[in-house]
């Protein structure tokens, strides 16, 4: 569910209309689209729980073993985040053990004029933890 964070969601919702809740959107453009689950749905390909022990269970996910090369999965927020100066923060959590089709997760703004400036990118998680 979404709290007074603007963008904070831990994917507990209970209709599974997460994009709405959380504020996020599939981008139309993007060659596959992110899931919602948990553990006992993705089984030996994800974690069993989310990054919350005890407390949560669902979280976002994409299946890249099916995915060719170059293929993008994108979800955008739908809100607006005012400009700061060096006081935003963006925080997640994430789960990409490495394998053969793991690709590279990475973060952009986008800037008022439509360029997408990256932040962040991670190709692999050594460990199979959060």
């Amino acid at each position: 569910y979404y709290t007074s964070i603007p963008g904070s969601c831990n994917f507990e919702t209970q209709d599974q209309e997460w994009t709405t809740v959380c504020g996020l959107t599939q981008d139309s453009s993007d060659d596959f689209d992110w899931n919602i689950s948990n553990g006992a749905v993705t089984g030996q390909t994800g974690p069993v729980t989310d990054h919350t022990p005890g407390k949560g269970h669902y979280f976002l996910y994409i299946n890249s073993s099916v995915q060719k090369e170059g293929n993008k999965a994108r979800i955008i927020t739908t809100k607006l985040f005012p400009a700061s100066l060096g006081v935003c923060r963006v925080r997640f959590w994430f789960w990409m053990f490495a394998s053969r089709q793991t690709g590279v997760l990475k973060v952009y703004t986008a800037e008022e004029h439509g360029m997408d400036i990256l932040m962040w990118s991670s190709s692999r998680n050594e460990e199979n933890k959060w």
